[in-house]
């Protein structure tokens, strides 16, 4: 346990599965109550995952809600507030991946990832800022990723969106640092989920990841928690614009 929690509440988005749920479920251990987001579709597995928040004597609210839009964020941000009076940390985990070249990307699919990622983030953090700001305290943990650093083929929108993440969150944490708030990235490096396996479609591409990454094997959602729990406790009161790499040894920076 990163500390003691004292009666503080998450928002996460994009927990339904992969890195947002086992971050939910961390922060749960943690002793937060945690209000869980994801997309209609997504309904019953981010049910399920309120219900695990439970079982660590925790409350676990499920709100359905597409990041990419304002409107549809503001309703969320709303009743996460009267649902849960007050909103400490939030992790915006929501994103999504559509490998494609650049010579064939089109123009839909540059904007799909753009606005998830990266407005999407934006968005989510846009509305919530008033109310840290009132309460003189928040921990905002932007989901990035290495490959907002170097990239790799097939993935320029999705490298842009996270390098995105990155920049606004060094001038986020600028603006915000006078409130008491923090606003900092963890990227993960080849992590296995759903998404994740879009770099990872064959043994080859696998034992690739696998050689360049220092420690010798691929991560595990639960591998992002640890960093992500400690950014968003008062153990990290002093880190704040940082981009944490959670690679394993892929980035050496």
């Amino acid at each position: 346990m990163t500390q003691p929690s004292n009666g503080r509440v998450a928002l996460v988005t994009g927990a339904s599965r992969g890195i947002g749920r086992a971050i939910a479920l961390g922060l749960a251990r943690d002793g937060f109550d945690v209000v869980v987001n994801d997309i209609e579709r997504q309904r019953e597995e981010l049910k399920a995952v309120a219900t695990e928040i439970g079982t660590f004597g925790r409350r676990g609210l499920p709100l359905f809600a597409d990041v990419s839009d304002r409107g549809s964020v503001h309703v969320m941000v709303d009743a996460a507030l009267a649902q849960a009076d007050h909103i400490d940390v939030v992790v915006n985990n929501a994103g999504i991946l559509i490998a494609n070249t650049v010579e064939n990307l089109q123009e839909a699919q540059w904007d799909a990832v753009m606005d998830i990622n990266a407005k999407g983030t934006f968005l989510v953090v846009q509305a919530l800022l008033p109310h840290m700001r009132r309460r003189g305290y928040g921990r905002i943990v932007n989901i990035a990723s290495i490959g907002g650093k170097h990239g790799a083929p097939e993935q320029a929108h999705y490298s842009a969106s996270k390098a995105a993440i990155m920049g606004f969150t060094r001038v986020l944490a600028q603006e915000v640092g006078q409130f008491g708030i923090t606003a900092n990235c963890v990227c993960p490096g080849i992590i296995v989920t759903d998404m994740g396996r879009t770099n990872l479609s064959d043994q080859s591409n696998v034992d690739k990841w696998v050689a360049v990454t220092a420690l010798r094997r691929l991560g595990q959602p639960e591998d992002v928690v640890g960093p992500a729990c400690f950014l968003a406790s008062d153990a990290s009161a002093f880190v704040t614009g940082q981009s944490l790499n959670v690679c394993g040894g892929i980035v050496l920076s």
